[in-house]
């Protein structure tokens, strides 16, 4: 802190709280993987660090670089409205092309029961570890699997604290809420029925798909990266180094390997289950699926060696993997830009989400039903709610969202100060305003 306010450190690298330190003389800002939803503050003050960066350089009169082989929509719009200029990079670095994408449709390629790796990425597997490359699995779900159910009476394991279903983790025995934090020891037997030889889990997590991996390919030399794996630097630089050695030929990793590695001998990168965020009530969810899934594909063929990417999917005709296959990154985007559009979404409109959350269901509901009767009436704006949010309780609490959306130059600010000034919330009752929300749960 004080190299930097005294001039001493040139070149500071940072996460998004590093925007606010006191900067002598601040003369550029590169705000790298722009698209990154982690810019996105959602906790005690509420900001999204990119537009943050751009608004300091703004305030400052310096240059802001946002940088990403995969924009946001938000970018994207600016630039072709003129308030952004564009700087294309549009080859990869030396020799090195972007791979073939191969979509597996698995209503045809049907996985047999407790498997999740189908024949045509088996094979590819198998070729690429015979002629002495590496490859890679990806699974954006941590844990062994996302549900526990006893088989006898159907009791599920829930978080006591919220509603999620607990991920069973073997590598730790334990059952967690990624929410929360709750963890519990893995069941011996079934609280509600007692049995002992009925409990099973459901759904592939990365411990899952690593534990596939070794069964199907005994030979290769297996590796599971993921948070629980590489909880510190000296795990994940022992990690990365036996990665870059070919000690590890065979990955099994989560995002956190999705971008930033470079590993010139992996050729072959096998997406799991590539419809996995396409669901749910995010208006990004395309977005968002096609820049994990290029950036995952982009860790395939980075130097002389051709790479190759397959993404099992039960939805080949999906716009997403059909313009991941064709390396079509324009024509998603102005199709999703269309859409959006014509809904009135963001980046052509504008979004608030507020939410009221308390430990008590009674007051939270009286004190979002005493709002909604004060809803104000204005020319193109509609508030939509109260409603349970996804994840209706979180923590202990109990929560309602309404929804506020808007035309794009609207004083959204004002509206929201005149609507939510008009009512004395409870001390019991925690309220809060999210402009332009990255999070729908």
């Amino acid at each position: 802190w004080r190299d930097v306010l005294s001039g001493t450190a040139k070149v500071v690298i940072g996460a998004r709280s590093s925007l606010f330190l006191p900067y002598k003389d601040l003369g550029l800002i590169v705000a790298d993987e722009e698209h990154d939803g982690s810019y996105k503050q959602e906790d005690g003050v509420i900001y999204q660090g990119r537009d943050m960066a751009v608004a300091r350089g703004k305030i400052e009169g310096l240059p802001v670089v946002l940088v990403s082989a995969t924009p946001s929509l938000e970018s994207v719009h600016n630039l072709q409205t003129g308030k952004y200029t564009l700087l294309h990079l549009p080859e990869r670095h030396g020799t090195a092309q972007l791979a073939d994408v191969t979509l597996i449709d698995l209503r045809k390629h049907k996985l047999p029961q407790g498997q999740w790796l189908s024949d045509p990425l088996r094979t590819a597997i198998a070729e690429h570890l015979l002629s002495g490359q590496q490859a890679m699995l990806f699974m954006n779900r941590r844990g062994y699997a996302p549900l526990t159910l006893c088989q006898s009476c159907g009791h599920r394991w829930q978080c006591p604290q919220c509603s999620a279903w607990l991920v069973a983790h073997k590598l730790l025995d334990t059952l967690q809420c990624h929410h929360c934090g709750y963890l519990a020891a893995l069941p011996e037997e079934c609280p509600a029925c007692g049995n002992t030889d009925s409990i099973t889990a459901c759904g592939p997590g990365i411990e899952r798909v690593a534990e596939e991996a070794i069964k199907a390919f005994p030979q290769a030399r297996v590796a599971e990266l993921s948070s629980d794996t590489m909880r510190t630097r000296k795990q994940a630089e022992t990690m990365i180094a036996a990665v870059a050695s070919g000690e590890i030929n065979l990955l099994v990793g989560t995002q956190i390997i999705a971008k930033g590695y470079h590993f010139p001998n992996l050729t072959l990168v096998g997406v799991v289950d590539g419809d996995l965020g396409l669901t749910g009530g995010d208006l990004r969810a395309a977005e968002k699926t096609w820049q994990l899934l290029h950036q995952v594909g982009g860790r395939a063929g980075r130097a002389e060696k051709p790479g190759q990417v397959y993404i099992q999917t039960f939805l080949p005709e999906h716009p997403v993997m059909q313009t991941l296959k064709d390396h079509a990154r324009d024509r998603f985007v102005e199709e999703q830009l269309m859409e959006r559009e014509f809904a009135a979404l963001p980046p052509f409109g504008r979004l608030a989400a507020v939410l009221l959350e308390g430990r008590s269901q009674v007051d939270v509901e009286r004190a979002a039903r005493a709002l909604a009767m004060r809803i104000p009436s204005a020319d193109g704006i509609s508030i939509l709610g109260p409603a349970p949010a996804p994840l209706t309780w979180l923590r202990g609490n109990y929560r309602l969202r309404f929804l506020v959306k808007s035309p794009k130059n609207y004083p959204l600010q004002k509206l929201l100060h005149f609507w939510l000034d008009s009512i004395k919330l409870p001390s019991s009752i925690h309220l809060k305003v999210d402009i332009d929300p990255y999070s729908f749960l």
